[in-house]
């Protein structure tokens, strides 16, 4: 069931892709907007075994919301509840860090939330709301942060989060400098439903592994 879950979560954010050029009335591209990250959502509940797997199901539950609140309910709300999930992932992570961590790891960490943060508070052409879209940006540069420090692996876990960075910097861009550019709405969809694929797909993996590796000790 777990393999459906993962096959279906694919299928529905890759063909994601199609669904701003067909005439859908609003709520169907929403369900549709929202199946990708909750198919991931399913896939993590059907591997999940102990705490760390119910937080990696309740972050992808988290981002399917938010896909869903943006456009019911608009960007603070939908903002809100990604800002929940990047809460839930930074306790994963911190759960899980890596062992051996080296001053270039934390210069790495600081990197990443220092440029992420000054970035975002540059790019909205709304400077009254820019200060929101800073807080909003320490949350999500501390997630990614808390994924390079992690012992999940990099090239999964690492990668996918920073492209959930670039995919919100571009969010943010588009109502900035990058406004009425054609080709920023597929690039935001590919970064994010891309990297939260990496992210659930390399510490679910992790997980599984851990287990067996315990199952296997006990016989």
């Amino acid at each position: 069931m777990a393999a459906l879950a993962l096959t279906a979560a694919i299928v529905g954010g890759v063909s994601y892709l199609a669904a701003p050029y067909m005439p859908l009335p609003h709520t169907a591209e929403l369900a549709w907007k929202g199946s990708g990250v909750g198919f991931l959502a399913l896939y993590a509940g059907l591997s999940a075994r102990n705490i760390d797997g119910g937080l990696i199901c309740a972050m992808m539950a988290l981002g399917a919301a938010g896909d869903v609140l943006l456009g019911l309910s608009g960007l603070v709300v939908g903002g809100a509840v990604f800002l929940a999930g990047h809460l839930t992932a930074v306790g994963l992570y911190l759960r899980n860090r890596r062992g051996a961590l080296g001053p270039t790891d934390w210069l790495m960490g600081a990197g990443i939330v220092a440029g992420t943060v000054v970035t975002a508070f540059l790019l909205p052409a709304d400077r009254a709301g820019a200060p929101g879209v800073a807080v909003y940006a320490l949350g999500l540069s501390l997630m990614a942060t808390g994924a390079w420090i992690s012992r999940f692996p990099r090239a999964w876990v690492g990668l996918g989060a920073m492209m959930f960075v670039a995919s919100d910097l571009l969010l943010f861009a588009r109502a900035g400098p990058l406004h009425g550019s054609g080709w920023v709405g597929p690039a935001i969809w590919s970064l994010y439903f891309g990297g939260q694929a990496l992210i659930c797909i390399g510490v679910v993996r992790a997980l599984t592994r851990d287990r067996v590796g315990f199952d296997s000790a006990q016989t």
